[in-house]
């Protein structure tokens, strides 16, 4: 199988107690990416409230797309028949695919939300709902689901999943994976790695069959998934099993509680190989990408950014604040004074403020712009200090003023 205008090459790695950090490009048919990066999330084929264009001058390099929603509407067909997701939403540059298992499974309600039981006193059958209620139903040859739109019937399998996003055409997809949550049983876990496992083959084995029969398409990396939960012996078990296989990268994915993230995400990345990429799925808070990238993950995506900036949730240089206190009533002044970002230079927390409490649209908008760009240059400075090799002077300061209470 011929990886053409594919690669991805390290080109510095950190020191000391963070000598898993490392720098690097990814390049693809549409682009390369400096990495670490952060990815922002277009779920539907569109980052929520933003035109394209605003997405780029984020200095965003890449965007990811889900799956699962694509498939459902406008269905990958259309994508494909426009050329591919790229040229589908207008964006130049290189594009991920999640599987759709995340979406399949929590948007199927197929787990209850007991996020707060104790892991040691439950049972799957306390996390996986009654078979009467639960509206996703997996079993060893995929998931079957209900539409969250219309209550219409599907089946995801590997080979679907593969189907799909090769349709929708993005540059980096993921093999399609049991997501599980920390509730599960650590038996439940094992269940779900070795079915996780069987449906990797199946997802390269259809991989593969697609890129020979779409002759003339971009190639399209393919990433393993990488679960286990909370524990170690089945984090290195998934991470040497998946690792064997012939995957162009790794996702690391499932079920992390943020408390123990370096350590988890640490266990994976001793266990994959140096010379192949690994994307870390659903990470995006500010101190979770400084622990990511500690701990060799190279990419990262999630909806934080854009979700906040919905809810007037904005980030500054003290730390994450609501625009719509009584307080920014009258605070004429931008988010962050030292933000180059369009929201920053031209607008002032009282007109934001003014925006939500009216329930103006271009409120989200303008909050989503500055996250979003808050999000990617942070990342951005992160890449910068480890090449300057004072990555440590930077994480301590920006750590310190963005969590004054710690």
């Amino acid at each position: 199988m011929k990886r053409e205008n594919w690669s991805f090459a390290i080109e510095g790695n950190g020191r000391g107690a963070h000598a898993r950090a490392r720098r690097g490009t990814i390049t693809t048919p549409h682009g390369a990416i400096a990495t670490p990066a952060f990815i922002p999330v277009g779920t539907k084929a569109t980052v929520k409230s933003l035109a394209v264009e605003q997405v780029r001058e984020s200095g965003a390099q890449a965007v990811l797309a889900n799956a699962y929603h694509l498939y459902l509407q406008p269905g990958s067909a259309i994508l494909d028949q426009a050329g591919g997701l790229g040229s589908f939403m207008n964006w130049q540059g290189p594009t991920f695919t999640d599987s759709g298992g995340f979406q399949v499974l929590s948007l199927g309600v197929g787990f209850k939300k007991t996020l707060a039981m104790d892991p040691g006193e439950v049972t799957a059958d306390d996390v996986i709902q009654l078979p009467k209620l639960r509206l996703a139903h997996v079993d060893d040859d995929g998931v079957t689901f209900k539409s969250h739109l219309d209550g219409s019937m599907h089946r995801f399998t590997p080979e679907v999943s593969m189907q799909v996003q090769h349709q929708i055409g993005a540059d980096i997809i993921f093999a399609f994976d049991e997501c599980t949550t920390l509730m599960n049983t650590k038996e439940y876990q094992q269940i779900a790695l070795d079915r996780t496992l069987a449906w990797a083959h199946r997802c390269i084995a259809e991989h593969q069959r697609l890129t020979n029969e779409r002759v003339g398409k971009p190639y399209q990396a393919l990433f393993g998934v990488i679960q286990g939960a909370q524990y170690e012996d089945l984090r290195k078990e998934a991470s040497r099993s998946i690792a064997a296989l012939d995957f162009d990268g790794f996702g690391i994915g499932g079920a992390i509680d943020k408390s123990t993230l370096t350590r988890i995400v640490s266990w994976v990345t001793d266990e994959l190989p140096e010379d192949k990429p690994r994307h870390l799925l659903g990470i995006g808070e500010p101190d979770d990408l400084f622990r990511g990238v500690e701990s060799g993950a190279d990419t990262f995506d999630c909806v934080a950014p854009t979700r906040n900036a919905r809810t007037s949730a904005v980030y500054g240089p003290s730390g994450r604040f609501n625009l719509t206190v009584s307080e920014n009533r009258t605070a004429f002044s931008p988010i962050d004074e030292s933000c180059t970002c369009y929201t920053c230079t031209h607008y002032t927390k009282a007109y934001l403020h003014h925006l939500f409490k009216s329930k103006e649209i271009l409120g989200s908008t303008l909050t989503t712009i500055h996250n979003v760009h808050f999000t990617v240059k942070l990342v951005d400075k992160i890449r910068e200090h480890l090449d300057r090799d004072n990555y440590e002077d930077f994480r301590d300061d920006f750590l310190a003023r963005y969590y004054p209470s710690r």
